[in-house]
């Protein structure tokens, strides 16, 4: 896995669309980079904006809040590759990629690794390299995405895939729901400092009308509970929420999920 730093040439922000996504966009002065584009009119606004080509389209799985905008996008730049998972279900791809394929994006001297995240969907990939992940829908900032079609042990496998990433990983999800993670993970596990320092921190930053992302890897591991389904405190957690003491660490990650789907 390619582990040289962002080029100083490049920067990263986050496009809002609809009411919680973010359609991440990795540019320079000239060229960008988009990421999981449901909607298409404000990845054209900001590239107007900005007087900037787009170069590529990446996309994590086939969710149409992370697609819905690849037709539109390529129609205005029919020359633009758009890479994702394989399997040719998402109108638009012109590149699929899968697990240990290396994605070389020549224009900004880049190399991202891809990871397949099955779990939240079974087609869910994610983008690593310097020093960054696109992980999509599959790791959120204290939580986790939705099992739609994978199962607990799929979706455990690959949270610890992620979760074996350096610690001081970069970590862009595309949604904004740390807050109403962290409301669901001091319940599970209201002792954890490094948690409830995290909880004041997400408050100041939405109130102030604050995105709370990129997190870290550390960070994660430190309050993501579903993350630390191997601490005591969270076993303990959802053996009371069950009712049943959770035979192993896969057993924790599935009671928790069904508690978080029920919160």
């Amino acid at each position: 896995m390619t582990m040289d730093a962002l080029p100083d040439t490049i920067r990263i922000i986050a496009i809002p669309a609809f009411t919680d996504n973010y359609i991440w966009c990795m540019h320079n002065d000239s060229h960008a980079i988009v990421v999981d584009p449901g909607d298409a009119e404000p990845v054209l606004t900001f590239l107007r904006k900005q007087g900037l080509s787009l170069a590529a389209v990446l996309i994590t799985h086939h969710h149409h809040d992370h697609t819905g905008g690849i037709t539109r996008l390529v129609s205005a730049n029919p020359s633009v590759p758009v890479i994702g998972p394989r399997g040719n279900h998402i109108r638009g791809i012109t590149k699929s990629v899968a697990q240990g394929d290396t994605l070389r994006l020549p224009i900004f001297d880049m190399a991202f690794s891809i990871i397949e995240t099955p779990g939240h969907t079974l087609d869910h990939i994610a983008f690593y390299g310097h020093g960054l992940v696109f992980c999509g829908d599959t790791l959120f900032s204290c939580g986790c995405g939705r099992l739609f079609e994978g199962s607990p042990e799929q979706m455990a496998h690959s949270l610890n895939k992620l979760k074996r990433l350096p610690d001081d990983t970069l970590v862009y999800c595309t949604h904004e729901y740390t807050q109403a993670n962290v409301t669901f993970s001091l319940a599970v596990d209201p002792e954890n400092a490094d948690l409830n320092n995290y909880a004041d921190w997400v408050s100041a930053q939405r109130e102030a009308d604050k995105i709370t992302l990129p997190s870290t890897i550390a960070k994660e591991k430190a309050v993501n509970p579903f993350l630390r389904c191997h601490t005591d405190n969270v076993q303990a957690a959802v053996a009371q929420y069950t009712g049943d003491s959770p035979a192993d660490d896969t057993a924790t990650f599935a009671g928790l999920r069904r508690w978080k789907d029920e919160f």
